[in-house]
């Protein structure tokens, strides 16, 4: 997906002809649905155990905070691991976490501390299943059933997020948190025998295998090198670190400021999730509209204006409205920053760096969480909404001046570097590798070639170089070398298939410097071990 103004697909629903897809679908979505339970019970049983602001929030951070750590780590395993095996792995450890919160709940032995704990195991949790399900998603359909894939996770989740918590406060208020425990636990199974019914095929080794270490740091390496990344990566921090206040104290306000019940807390956030679908199906026409960042303004205006609005302690008819009108705007803005992540990504990170990008996001909602639990114990519920509303309408302005990245480039991989020139064999372990480039450039064309080159600079550091420079001649004035060190021949070996086209126009307009026919001359040197 990118932020361009494009026509909707004529078929937003044809994965689901695929039966793989369907199944896997429908498994995710009752996954879901069990988890939204889980989180209703847990957030409302802490409530009982603690008046306190923080030990609420605490509850809401424990469970994104895994993410905020791991989410970098899960996206690496999920390329480097056989993925299915290990979506099945990651379902029978949060199978274990509800039955263990089931059987706690039934004894009456669960605690706060406990709670916390088994929270942050789920978090884990879901930190691994992230990453690991975006990475299937394009084994499960064609390259031209993707988007419409993606649109139909989405709405998933959210068809998960108004039914699972809605059912949950109901099983909550009606039986217990054991029994809601229980039905999550039910919900695993069910996701659990799906992935055994997939069969997965095997996946090819072409020698150039990562591993975990050499893909954690070229995914940094990315991350630390994108400017279009590091601009969504701004708007995610803005805003979702304001926007966490809502999530974070809503039981207290369905509990003090609505006089609501568990069973009405799940009502509300089963609004949430209503206005969540009504955003997802109405995303078309608003881009048709307004641009991402208009988007993005107007899900700040209309998230701060709910927050002040719940401050001041509405009537409950009015509460599922604004919160229905919060969850469009919610989904309006999640949308509009993953689109766009996704639209900067080359394929070969796309796990790694839209990892990066839930770090973030997690870390400003677990961050933002903790901060607004501590700060409402010290002004009180209204005032703290009141201020994170304040906060969304006034950095909402702000950060519209930074523009979100079109994500209009072509980051197909173009192929185009030809394969080094060996003398013998090299070992793919055998490294760091320095390059360099020997160009020949008019004296009167130096500035503007050296312009050009930092541009390229970019993508030679995205693609794998960790250190990267420019040297000049000092007998020739004509010649200007570039030169960039990775860690590894086998990394080096994957630069070449990484190259984007964007990159191949990039490094057309660096050698239109070049004063010789044939172009530059280009040497690989291999770090030598020098005798004791």
């Amino acid at each position: 997906m990118t932020d361009t103004k494009i026509a909707a697909p004529t078929d937003g629903f044809a994965p689901l002809r695929r039966p793989v897809f369907a199944v896997l679908w429908a498994a995710t979505v009752l996954g879901n649905t069990g988890t939204f339970m889980r989180d209703v019970a847990s957030a409302w049983l802490v409530t009982d155990l603690s008046a306190s602001p923080a030990a609420v929030a605490a509850v809401q951070a424990a469970g994104m905070l895994p993410i905020f750590l791991l989410a970098i780590p899960a996206g690496v395993l999920s390329d480097i691991l056989d993925r299915r095996k290990f979506l099945i792995f990651i379902q029978l450890m949060l199978g274990c976490v509800s039955l263990t919160l089931l059987m706690l709940s039934a004894l009456g032995l669960i605690t706060v501390s406990a709670l916390i704990m088994l929270t942050f195991i789920g978090g884990i949790g879901a930190a691994l299943m992230g990453p690991t399900w975006q990475s299937i998603v394009p084994e499960l359909v064609p390259r031209g059933e993707l988007k419409s894939a993606v649109a139909l996770n989405s709405l998933g989740i959210n068809i998960a997020r108004s039914i699972g918590p809605a059912v949950g406060g109901l099983l909550l208020a009606s039986f217990g948190a054991a029994l809601t425990y229980g039905a999550d636990v039910a919900s695993y199974v069910i996701v659990i025998s799906a992935l055994l019914w997939w069969k997965r095929p095997a996946a090819g080794d072409d020698g150039l295998s990562e591993s975990f270490g050499g893909a954690f740091r070229a995914g940094l390496r990315y991350a630390r090198s994108s400017r279009e990344l590091h601009i969504v990566l701004l708007r995610a921090v803005v805003f979702f670190a304001f926007a966490s206040a809502v999530w974070a104290l809503l039981p207290l306000v369905t509990r003090e400021l609505l006089g609501g019940n568990a069973a009405f807390y799940g009502i509300l956030l089963g609004s949430v999730g209503v206005g969540a679908i009504l955003g997802a199906l109405a995303m078309p026409r608003l881009r048709a509209i307004l641009d991402a960042d208009g988007l993005m303004l107007a899900s700040a205006l209309l998230t701060g204006l709910a927050a002040a609005a719940l401050a001041l302690g509405p009537p409950r008819w009015a509460a599922l409205v604004i919160l229905l009108l919060m969850g469009g705007a919610w989904i309006t803005a999640l949308t509009t920053l993953n689109a766009t992540a996704q639209a900067i990504l080359p394929n070969w990170v796309r796990g790694r760096a839209l990892a990066v990008y839930l770090t973030v996001f997690n870390g400003a909602m677990a961050g933002g969480s903790l901060g607004w639990g501590f700060i409402a114990q010290e002004i009180g519920l209204s005032w703290t909404l009141i201020a994170s509303g304040a906060g969304l309408l006034l950095t909402g302005l702000i950060v519209h001046r930074i523009a979100l990245p079109k994500g209009d480039t072509d980051l197909t991989p173009s192929h185009h570097w030809p394969e080094p020139i060996l003398a013998e064999p090299i070992e793919g372990d055998r490294g760091p590798v320095l390059i360099l480039i020997e160009y020949r450039v008019a004296k009167a064309e130096r500035d503007a070639f050296l312009k050009a080159l930092k541009r390229l600079s970019d993508s030679r550091r995205r693609d794998g170089a960790y250190s990267w420079g420019v040297m000049e001649d000092a007998a020739e004035p004509e010649l200007v070398t570039e030169w960039f060190m990775v860690e590894s021949w086998a990394e080096h070996l994957r630069q070449h298939r990484r190259v984007s086209l964007a990159d191949a126009d990039v490094q057309r307009e660096v050698r239109k410097f070049h004063l010789l026919e044939e172009g530059p001359m280009v040497r690989h040197l291999l770090a030598s071990t020098l005798p004791r």
